[in-house]
């Protein structure tokens, strides 16, 4: 069984995007490519190769459907395996090592947690990343003090910059989850199909 922290981001992505319903290369290339999922792809070729990846490891199975059509389709769906492999990663804790090299990534299991595992994890989600970024602030303002002036003020501004962000992610996580904790209905895990969808067609 493959460890969930052999998931790369992309990787993780194309799983989350699974869970919401099968897709063949081409409609996980689009997402990437025409959506702020690019982010997560080096290239709308690498997803070709983490499919067979992800297949080989069993997280994934595809299935060619309209055979009988000048244009067979191979569509993706997650196995038993890679569902319960998705939902490990999403649960892992956020860490100071996410915060520093991986916020995207926190950001992206944020996103899929809410619709696999439910508000509940979407919020803890937040809430460790705001407790994380929070703890790492005082080292970021102790190396801005610790600063030679004689360095010069570029190096100051660029590391004041990369302070306001992390106050500003801070501030966006905390008020999220209050936003979410204070929504009177809360939205069930979604149920995560393993059939392709198929288009019905009119008399």
């Amino acid at each position: 069984m493959t460890p969930p922290n052999t998931l790369t981001p992309m990787k993780l992505a194309i799983l989350g995007l699974l869970a919401q319903h099968p897709r063949s290369g081409y409609d996980l290339v689009k997402v990437f490519s025409e959506t702020a999922m690019g982010g997560f792809s080096s290239s709308p070729g690498a997803i070709y190769p983490a499919l067979k990846s992800l297949e080989r490891a069993g997280l994934i199975a595809g299935k060619v459907v309209n055979q009988s059509t000048l244009r067979p389709r191979q569509i993706y769906k997650l196995t038993a395996q890679g569902t319960q492999s998705l939902k490990r990663h999403l649960r892992q804790p956020v860490t100071r090592d996410d915060v520093m090299r991986n916020s995207d990534g926190v950001l992206l299991r944020f996103a899929f947690a809410g619709e696999v595992l439910g508000q509940d994890e979407a919020i803890r989600i937040l809430e460790e990343f705001a407790r994380e970024i929070e703890s790492y602030l005082p080292d970021l303002k102790a190396q801005l003090q610790a600063l030679p002036k004689a360095a010069g003020p570029y190096g100051r501004h660029a590391l004041q910059h990369g302070i306001d962000m992390y106050r500003a992610d801070a501030r966006w996580a905390r008020k999220t989850a209050k936003e979410l904790k204070q929504q009177t209905t809360t939205r069930p895990p979604m149920r995560i199909s393993n059939a392709p969808r198929t288009r019905i067609r009119k008399p």
